[in-house]
């Protein structure tokens, strides 16, 4: 009897409709885009630190490390700056002698907010794009006229200007000085750009005007204890001075701010050095509008006691809390009720307490201070020396950590519950995925949909543990 023959391989598994390949990538999509959406990464942008690498852009740089701008980018990114080289400032006079107000706000407006490369700009259309830059963030541009318009010649030249029409002022990009993808590029041009309405020229001449804060207080009808205190101290004129460099933010009490002081807190008996200290502790040594006030990155902020004083003394914690802006002394938590006054460079805000350094007030911790310390001690650890041992350096047993570190902590474990969180809702519609492929081409459809899954959780594995680490 002759042998049977063995029995012809299997045919291979037909390829997969181009329709019901759609659903391989879309998982992995979704999950990127979740995760993406949920932890947003966002890189500070340090633009001083930048520029400082191009010999070439030296001298625009000291121009905008003398005014407030690089720290209204401190929490930005995204972001293409038009730096003028050495070459092409030394011609404009004016950048040089104008009015720092003036400057400030020309600078702001070389400050585009969205990232463009070289590729971008060549696909600009024929009429033109605008862009919206730092200078129209403040409200002091009327309309749109604090945007750019970039437009593109015949030859692919790209040139900025503003969108006011007949505006002389116009500069052409010259070259990409250089880029981090996605987060900030820096473009040469070869003139200093103007806002419409601007006029250095005038303000090279124009004798610079002071606000007289005093005044501006009595003006206000609800400031006179200040005011008053203000006028006695003498301390007036060292507000006023100081508005002819970055500017002055200047944080006003209320009279009732003033009826509310707790008696044990004997302000009006302080000598009057102490007083002036005060005084200068209610003001930062910059002009910050409210907008860039509530959008402020680095909490902890000098002022004007902290420079007579030694850095890291006299500080004011400043963050957003519950809409509105909160100042946090150490002694007391105020919050900004009113802008009473703001024109660059001076910004006067209204505050609901009395600014009280614990430099110089002690006794009293404000509310979140205390909710701080009112935290129970960490239980002592198997390992630890016992108590008594002095042998050991051991640290204080209740260490008060800075908001910001612990803004830092709680942000950290954030992080890594929202990465948890994230993994789990993967696994989840992984495995929906696998259920719903099954039905469609069997158990090859299934295999191919489970190495991809495997694929994506490894990614996954590796995500949490990063966020573990954090």
């Amino acid at each position: 009897m002759a042998a049977s023959s063995p029995p012809p391989p299997p045919p291979p598994p037909p390829p997969l409709h181009p329709h019901l390949r759609i659903p391989y990538s879309a998982p992995a999509r979704l999950l990127l885009f979740l995760l993406l959406i949920t932890h947003p990464v966002s890189l500070a942008v340090n633009i001083t630190a930048v520029l400082s690498a191009y010999r070439d852009l030296s001298d625009f740089n000291r121009l905008l490390s003398s005014t407030s701008v690089p720290g209204d980018l401190a929490g930005r990114s995204s972001l293409t700056i038009l730096a003028v080289p050495n070459a092409y400032l030394l011609r404009s006079s004016a950048a040089r002698t104008a009015a720092a107000s003036d400057i400030a706000d020309v600078l702001r407006y070389h400050v585009l907010l969205e990232y463009l490369s070289w590729p971008d700009l060549r696909r600009i259309p024929t009429g033109g794009k605008l862009v919206t830059t730092l200078y129209q963030t403040t409200g002091r541009a009327a309309g749109n006229l604090g945007a750019v318009n970039l437009t593109r010649d015949e030859g692919g030249g790209v040139t900025a200007r503003s969108p006011a029409p007949f505006s002389a002022s116009n500069a052409t990009i010259l070259d990409l000085v250089g880029t981090h993808p996605y987060n900030v590029s820096v473009f040469a041009v070869n003139a200093l750009l103007l806002p419409y309405g601007f006029d250095l020229a005038a303000s090279e001449t124009r004798p610079p005007v002071g606000v007289n804060i005093t005044r501006v207080l009595f003006d206000g009808r609800d400031f006179n204890v200040a005011a008053s205190m203000l006028e006695a101290s003498g301390v007036a004129a060292e507000f006023e001075a100081d508005e002819r460099g970055a500017g002055i933010t200047v944080f006003v009490p209320t009279d009732e701010a003033f009826a509310d002081l707790p008696a044990t807190e004997r302000l009006q008996s302080l000598p009057a050095d102490r007083k002036a200290v005060v005084l200068r502790f209610h003001v930062l040594h910059s002009y910050y509008p409210l907008g860039s006030l509530e959008s402020i990155v680095n909490p902890v902020q000098p002022t004007l006691a902290t420079e007579d004083t030694g850095a890291g003394r006299f500080t004011l914690n400043i963050t957003r809390v519950n809409g509105s802006v909160a100042i946090d002394t150490g002694v007391v938590q105020a919050s900004i009720t009113r802008t009473v006054f703001d024109q660059n460079p001076v910004a006067v805000f209204a505050v609901s307490k009395v600014l009280l350094p614990r430099e110089i007030f002690p006794g009293e911790t404000s509310g979140a201070m205390q909710a701080a310390a009112a935290a129970p001690p960490p239980v002592e650890a198997a390992g630890l020396p016992p108590q008594g041992a002095e042998d050991w350096d051991t640290p204080p047993a209740r260490l008060s950590s800075p908001p910001g570190l612990r803004e830092e902590l709680t942000s950290g474990a954030a992080v890594r519950d929202g990465v948890a969180v994230s993994c789990i809702a993967s696994l989840f519609l992984m495995q929906l995925l696998i259920k719903q492929t099954s039905t469609i081409e069997g158990a090859v459809e299934v295999s191919v949909n489970r190495e991809i899954c495997v694929m994506i959780l490894t990614v996954f594995e590796g995500l949490y543990d990063f966020g573990q680490e954090r």
